[in-house]
């Protein structure tokens, strides 16, 4: 067993890493590059000074020359890497934390977290600087996908090598983030179809409404040389600062005053477009809630004016604000959808809300944010286990593991202990969720001297390796579910973090390592020798090993595809 002493997310670790503090005390903006002067390949910066034709009504940085910017840095990254063009194929989620004003700097690093085929994955980090107090201030944080393109061969990219505890926590978890991009489209189909959307439409006093056609815009844009890369194509930051121009004005409509763009949700380019295309960008308020509201955009393009056919570019949902003079989020009039097509955008609307925020709970906010035990319902599996492999991957991928030796003085009580769940007193599958996670409720014996056994609610979450050199993960945490509440007859345990992984290091070995994430509050009942780890946390271990020693046979088949 291995011990680290770290903290990660607020949440602390039952193992030490000597570098923790050093790693901590290191600013957002120098993330991208460790102390001693190593700077990422792929890394790539770009300071920009605001300027008033850079600016807005408000005097602030428009977001549309922003998303410029920062396609271009993140372009500049991926094709660092690749060798040749790139254009951008996807961006998740944006959340704007800041707004930029006239006179300020805005600087922008990008880096290439990891390559898979043809695609990468850029992060990309923005921060905003005032020269005159020496002020800095994070804007937002991005992922964009790439795709290299060459035009007569088809383009294998190399791997990433990634060399800091930074680059190996992104380069493990982008895997997990691709995997979420690729059944994201299915994922919301899948959320609208099945999900209760909770609305009042029927009850609300039609006669404050505002009737949601008033907001519709449309708009054409003749593709030029200046809009587009040197392949001919238009600039996906380009794209998106048209689209974003398009929906301010059907906010703007709805509220009759200068809204603030907070949040862009997840989008794809379907498929890309030339200079001297024509593009129709199209935009509405599809529900206005209390104090913000969401716009549908949508792109298409055509080549010739004779042409009847449209090609379907990009669609995209941009959640806005009215800022009062508190900077505090003004009330909203109410929006009156059309018949038909106008009510489902506007149910939808609502489903996408409770999904947006669903998701950036779970996979956005910091664990230490997170009660350890997260509602379950379908609306958000998908993030919640994104979260439970991804925090897992996170733990494996902190520096300087060293090997530890028992303290068997103290008894921990309230750690639990994971064993295998063959070895469990009771093993329940609640729910078998798909092909990769599924929920049991789990009965181990008690510990520490505590006269109940314990029990847990856990979401269990496997991934294969996608690369040579990867471990196979089994990633657990603790989840509730309203049909196994909490009983008298048992102490119920939680668990944020925990899970395994295998190695495959030849045909006859395979490296088992076993992680237990714990709260700051559970740390008083660990050893106060740092350099040792608890004795029930060592037994669990040991009952690992021998429990896989009893099972080799059965364990082969399975170990073999690893």
């Amino acid at each position: 067993s291995y011990q680290n002493e770290g903290e990660s997310e607020g949440l602390a670790s039952v193992f030490s890493n000597r570098t923790s503090r050093k790693s901590a005390s290191r600013s957002d903006s120098d993330g991208m590059a460790d102390s001693e002067g190593y700077r990422n390949p792929t890394e790539v910066q770009m300071s920009q000074l605001v300027l008033p034709c850079h600016t807005n009504q408000r005097g602030e940085l428009s977001v549309g020359q922003l998303l410029k910017w920062i396609d271009a840095t993140a372009c500049l990254s991926a094709e660092r890497h690749a060798g040749c063009p790139c254009v951008t194929a996807s961006m998740d989620d944006i959340y704007f934390e800041h707004t930029i004003s006239v006179g300020q700097v805005v600087n922008i690093k990008a880096k290439v977290n990891r390559a898979f085929n043809s695609s990468m994955e850029v992060g990309i980090q923005v921060v905003s600087e005032d020269l005159c107090s020496e002020k800095q201030w994070c804007v937002c944080k991005a992922l964009a996908t790439f795709v290299a393109h060459r035009e007569l061969s088809k383009v294998k990219l190399k791997p990433t090598m990634p060399r800091t505890e930074e680059e190996k926590t992104e380069h493990s978890v982008a895997a997990e983030r691709r995997r979420m991009r690729l059944v994201y489209a299915d994922t919301i189909k899948d959320l609208l179809a099945n999900c209760v959307i909770q609305d009042d439409l029927e009850s609300r006093d039609c006669s404050h409404m505002v009737p949601a056609e008033k907001t519709r815009v449309e708009s054409v844009e003749l593709v030029l040389p200046p809009h587009a890369n040197h392949q001919g194509n238009t600039f996906g930051g380009q794209i998106m600062a048209w689209m974003e121009n398009v929906a301010t004005i059907a906010a703007s409509r709805l509220c009759r005053a200068h809204p603030t763009l907070k949040a862009i949700e997840m989008f794809h380019f379907r498929g890309p477009s030339q200079v001297g295309d024509r593009l129709v960008l199209k935009a509405i308020v599809n529900n206005a809630f209390k104090h913000s509201m969401e716009v549908g955009v949508c792109v298409e393009a055509y080549r010739q004016e004779a042409e009847t056919h449209r090609r379907h570019i990009n669609s995209a949902f941009m959640t806005f604000v009215v800022l009062g003079a508190d900077d505090q989020p003004q009330m909203l009039p109410w929006i009156r959808p059309q018949p038909g097509d106008g009510e489902r955008r506007y149910r939808e609307a609502s489903a996408r809300k409770k999904i947006r925020l669903d998701r950036k709970y779970i996979v956005s906010c910091k664990q230490a944010e997170m009660p350890l035990s997260v509602p379950w319902d379908p609306s958000n599996q998908v993030y919640l286990s994104y979260n439970n492999v991804s925090s897992l991957k996170m733990l494996v991928a902190k520096d300087d593991w060293v090997l530890s030796s028992e303290s068997s003085q103290v008894a921990d009580p309230t750690l639990p202990a994971f064993l295998p769940l063959s070895s469990q007193r009771s093993v329940e599958l609640v729910q078998q969720v798909d092909e990769d996670d599924a929920i049991y409720h789990v009965i181990s014996p008690a510990l520490g001297g505590d006269p109940k056994p314990q029990d847990f609610i856990i979401l269990a979450s496997r991934r294969k390796p996608c690369d040579i050199g990867e471990p196979y993960v089994i990633a657990l945490r603790s989840v509730t579910l309203p049909t196994h509440r909490e009983t008298p007859e048992y102490r119920r345990g939680e668990t944020v973090c925990s899970g395994f992984c295998f190695w495959r290091e030849g045909d006859q070995l395979t490296k088992v390592s076993y992680y237990n994430q714990a709260t700051p509050g559970v740390l008083k009942y660990v050893t106060t020798n740092v350099s040792g780890l608890s004795s029930e946390f060592y037994t669990t271990f040991k009952a690992c090993e021998q429990f896989l020693l009893d099972n080799r046979n059965d364990l082969a088949p399975s170990l073999q595809t690893l």
